[in-house]
């Protein structure tokens, strides 16, 4: 019964994500970068504050930029979050050196884990969150 839960989980996502484009609430970022965030060995992603940014790995001024940020909640029930950045993201992102990176977070602000996929232009990315160790 669990994976019928799990899969039932995943065809609700991809639903309200299909619903959300054909109703026109992603149509205003038809350029946007679309990927999923997934938890290592395909666990459940905890709960949690996933903030999702893109960061250039060759900038000298890394620090100094300000990043395009997107924040998702992780209610700790999906095994993928579906998201989606705007166009204006994606627009700054055409270098080889950008990377798209995910950050899970608790309410008190400890880092749980991080992942990172390469930006690869008109792809989906697809970030695998890896447990932080302290």
């Amino acid at each position: 019964m669990r994976n019928l839960f799990d899969r039932l989980s995943v065809l609700m996502a991809t639903g309200a994500v299909t619903l959300a484009t054909s109703t026109g609430a992603v149509m205003a970022q038809p350029d946007g970068m679309r990927g999923i965030v997934q938890f290592e060995s395909g666990l459940v992603i905890p709960k949690g504050q996933i903030e999702i940014y893109l960061e250039n790995t060759a900038s000298q001024n890394a620090a100094r930029e300000a990043p395009t940020k997107m924040q998702l909640e992780s209610q700790g029930k999906e095994k993928t979050i579906v998201f989606s950045l705007p166009s204006s993201a994606s627009e700054n992102a055409s270098s080889e050196t950008v990377q798209v990176v995910a950050r899970l977070e608790r309410d008190d602000g400890w880092l749980l884990a991080r992942g990172s996929a390469q930006l690869e232009a008109g792809q989906p990315v697809e970030i695998t969150l890896n447990t932080v160790m302290y």
